[in-house]
Formats: structure tokens, sequence, C-alpha cells
């Protein structure tokens, strides 16, 4: 075991884990954030997305070790009244079905507006092929982010 001081969401935390615990299980297990899901384990669904410091990561594979001085930002933490450009766009075109990988596509989809406010369709297919939905709702995704991108402009 070993303490680590965590900077989640705008708070610090000190957690007592071991050091290649995957800040997956640190987020749901120590720090009770239980909107960042678990889907493989293997880095490849998307459904466990976070930021840290701006970017979308999986998180998990990611060690506790590796993060602990860096800004850390979960889908609770994306805005306080969850109104965020892109979740508010994710209501609007009726996005959710099961809703299981839906913090992960909305983490990925903020990222990439963060990082390209006006993308391109191909920019916005390509980023978020990272990121499974099981129940396909991907037309309903990229129209989401284009809205999302568009009510960033105005």
């Amino acid at each position: 075991m070993a303490s680590f001081t965590l900077h989640v969401n705008g708070k610090t935390h000190q957690v007592d884990v071991d050091p290649s615990t995957p800040i997956l299980w640190v987020l749901r297990d120590h720090l009770n954030l239980v909107g960042t899901k678990y889907g493989c384990g293997i880095a490849q669904c998307g459904a466990c997305t976070i930021h840290v410091e701006g970017s979308a990561v999986r998180s998990c594979q990611l060690p506790v070790s590796a993060v602990s001085s860096q800004k850390i930002t979960t889908i609770e933490g994306l805005s306080e009244q969850a109104d965020h450009p892109v979740q508010k766009a994710w209501l609007e075109h009726d996005v959710p079905q099961c809703g299981y990988c839906q913090a992960g596509q909305i983490m990925s989809a903020a990222s990439l507006l963060n990082n390209n406010p006006n993308p391109s369709d191909q920019e916005i297919e390509d980023t978020m092929s990272g990121n499974i939905c099981r129940c396909g709702t991907y037309v309903r995704i990229k129209a989401a982010i284009k809205s999302a991108s568009n009510s960033q402009e105005a």
C-alpha cells in the first residue's frame, strides 16, 4: 500500500492503495464516483474514459501511481449541473439507450471539442471509434457532437 494525493473534480483526496491499482477502481471503490463504468478491462471499449489534465484516457488500465499529481475529471465533474454542451446535446438528440457507455462517450466527446471546437465528421468518427455502444446509437452520437460544437461557437 501507498498513500496518494489525488486531484479529482476540483477536490483533493488522500487514498491508501496499491500503486498498481487502476484509477477506475480508486474512483469507484474509494471515492464513490461510480459514473465511470467498467466495461472490458483492457482499455478497448471506452466506458471507463476520464480526463487526465484535459485529455481523454481509459481508466481501467491506468495505475493510480501514474496520475497521482495530475488533474482528473470524471463524468461527475464535467459540469456541476449536467449542463455541459455535450451533455445537453446528448439529451436533445436522445442518444442514450441503455446508458452504460454514455459517460465514456460524453467524456471522449468533451475532450474532442475541448481540443478541436469545430471537428469534421471524419474527426468525430476517428475520435469516437474507440468508444463502443452496444445499442448502436452512433448516428445520434455524431449528431449530438455536431450540435455541441455548434452551441459552443454561438
